[in-house]
């Protein structure tokens, strides 16, 4: 799927739920936007089909049945992290685009996780209702410290480490039940047992879980009856992660000492003999709603709708643009020693000296035509953005092929290296048929060893071309030195190199077949066989790292990218060369 649109078109949005104003007002310069909130599902499926893109929060079901109204929708987008609210599978299969702000309003709920925290101890609510009424109870609100108690967090992410934080700024010994131990929940002061230990050892249990199949009703009946009687519960996460009705019974029989609960099954119409209860604080799903966090994530999901529909055209002067690395991908292997010596090298130069050469699909991806190295190496080192040369068979590209020189091997252990590979056979030819016979039965490639002895390779049957290819390739590059040629003599390699075994010569490919494997089939062709011809390669751009690996957004960084190319054209920086030029390897 891609993101541009007909000129002069500006993307429809519907938005279904509350959104700061400083979100709207962004999404309002660059895009359409009407505001419906509380729809029904009726009126959803009926609304959804006009529209580009959508935000939700998290009371709108985005549900697969939904979706399939949603004949030009592109981009979700929804506030806050959790998104079980959204039919993640059926969103993927429709190629619609899932976009979200998680940890933006981590501070908020942790901090409200702790406040409810203390007014439990405190029993702050009551005690300010007794005094409003005219009632002077000061004895009868004895409280609980928690300098000393034991806090037990259920889920260890951004917001559970938050409140695990905060919690041991009042000396509190903390216990963390994670479904999988993380170097977060290996830090010191904190210990990471399994469920039932925490609820049997806890003064105070916290809820920071997703709502998903297993984790609906995390706490039933049963585990709730692990508690101490002298303990509190606080959920600010998802209602459905508790039972409510044993709650409320445990709440009932003097079981659990109280309840902070900020989210509810359901809502906005939450259980009354629940919130209403003496020993519980109920809050109405506000633990993100501060300003500050409800600026920044709206601020967030504008900012990633705005870059996904705008794209800055920067064509005019040359084809270069930044996109998002995740929308780059591969068309063959990599050599993970020269990835580690070219991110060594970014790191020590800050500058991107020539750009990744990318083909962009009909899905709206760049695939790298020349650069795979130079893309591992951004996308290992963090970058969110990178430029790219973007290029097209319609500009002139084409494709040759690049021969394997294998050396420093004999010629014995290269043979029989390569016929006992699981996925190859070999068949003898006169190195006159070599060529025929490759196009006529279809081979690999052939190989042409020091000794005058030539094979055809064939992948064996049953298996995937591709895979019996990137098999052989890794095999005798482990076990020699190889080089790319384009020398196709063993008469002159023999010469040239002396410790010359064997030629790998490998077919020609075309620009659609290379396409046809990496995009639609989803292999990867080997490193160095493919060798694209790139009409008007731009060299020598030295962009700034600095500026890619910002949060600056996509706008802003091709807005940059504009005007760096604007004003090198000005000085008469930028000139072409249209003679082929020899390019030292990075």
């Amino acid at each position: 799927m891609t993101s541009s649109h007909n000129e002069g078109h500006r993307p429809q949005i519907l938005l279904c739920e509350h959104i700061s104003k400083i979100g709207i007002e962004m999404l309002n310069e660059h895009m359409d936007v009407d505001i419906k909130f509380n729809l029904t599902l009726d009126e959803l499926k009926q609304t959804i089909p006009n529209y580009d893109g959508i935000i939700v929060r998290n009371e709108t079901q985005l549900n697969a049945e939904v979706m399939e109204y949603g004949l030009k929708l592109k981009i979700i987008g929804n506030i806050g992290s959790a998104l079980d609210n959204i039919d993640v599978i059926a969103a993927q299969e429709k190629e619609i685009l899932i976009v979200n702000s998680p940890g933006l309003n981590t501070l908020a709920v942790a901090e409200h996780t702790l406040g409810l925290m203390l007014a439990l101890a405190r029993r702050v609510p009551s005690a300010v209702s007794s005094l409003k009424e005219g009632r002077w109870e000061k004895q009868q609100f004895l409280g609980t410290g928690l300098s000393g108690k034991t806090l037990g967090i259920i889920g260890f992410g951004r917001i559970g480490r938050e409140v695990a934080h905060r919690a041991q700024a009042f000396n509190m010994k903390i216990l963390i039940n994670q479904k999988t131990d993380t170097p977060e929940s290996l830090l010191d002061h904190v210990e990471s047992v399994d469920l039932d230990d925490l609820l049997a050892q806890s003064d105070f249990v916290t809820l920071h879980v997703p709502l998903r199949a297993e984790t609906r009703n995390l706490l039933s009946r049963e585990k709730l009856g692990l508690m101490k009687p002298n303990a509190y519960l606080i959920n600010t996460a998802r209602g459905p992660l508790v039972d409510e009705i044993a709650l409320l019974e445990k709440l009932n029989d003097g079981k659990i000492a109280g309840a902070a609960l900020d989210v509810f099954h359901n809502e906005p119409a939450p259980n009354s003999a629940l919130i209403q209860h003496e020993h519980v604080i109920a809050t109405p799903h506000i633990a993100a709603s501060t300003t500050d966090a409800q600026d920044a994530s709206a601020i967030s999901i504008a900012e990633q709708m705005i870059e996904f529909f705008e794209e800055v055209d920067v064509e005019s002067i040359l084809p270069l643009r930044v996109v998002p690395l995740d929308k780059v991908v591969p068309h063959e292997y990599i050599d993970q020693k020269r990835v580690d010596r070219l991110k060594a090298r970014l790191s020590e130069d800050s500058r991107l000296s020539n750009p990744p050469i990318v083909m962009e699909t009909t899905d709206g991806r760049y695939m790298v035509l020349d650069g795979a190295t130079r893309t591992a190496a951004m996308k290992q080192l963090g970058f969110p953005h990178a430029v790219v040369q973007v290029s097209s068979p319609e500009a002139g590209l084409g494709l040759a092929t690049w021969f394997h020189l294998v050396e420093n091997i004999s010629v014995n252990d290269f043979f029989n290296l390569v016929n006992g590979l699981s996925d190859t056979s070999l068949e003898a030819i006169n190195e006159e048929d070599a060529a025929e016979k490759m196009f006529q039965f279809g081979g690999l490639c052939t190989i042409h060893l020091v000794d005058g002895r030539v094979f055809l390779v064939h992948a064996k049957p049953g298996i995937n071309r591709m895979d019996a290819l990137n098999q052989l390739t890794a095999a005798y590059i482990q076990a020699s030195h190889t080089e790319r040629t384009l020398e196709d003599s063993v008469i002159t390699l023999k010469t040239t190199h002396p410790n010359f075994t064997a030629l790998v010569k490998y077919p020609k490919y075309t620009v659609e077949q290379v396409m046809q494997f990496s995009l639609l089939n989803g292999r990867y062709f080997p490193a160095g066989i493919t060798r694209f011809l790139i009409p008007g390669r731009i060299l020598r751009i030295n962009a700034d790292i600095s500026i890619l690996k910002s949060d600056q957004t996509l706008r802003e960084k091709n807005r940059w990218l504009h005007k760096v190319l604007l004003e090198k054209q000005q000085k008469g920086g930028i000139r072409y060369y249209g003679e082929p030029v020899y390019l030292l390897d990075e």
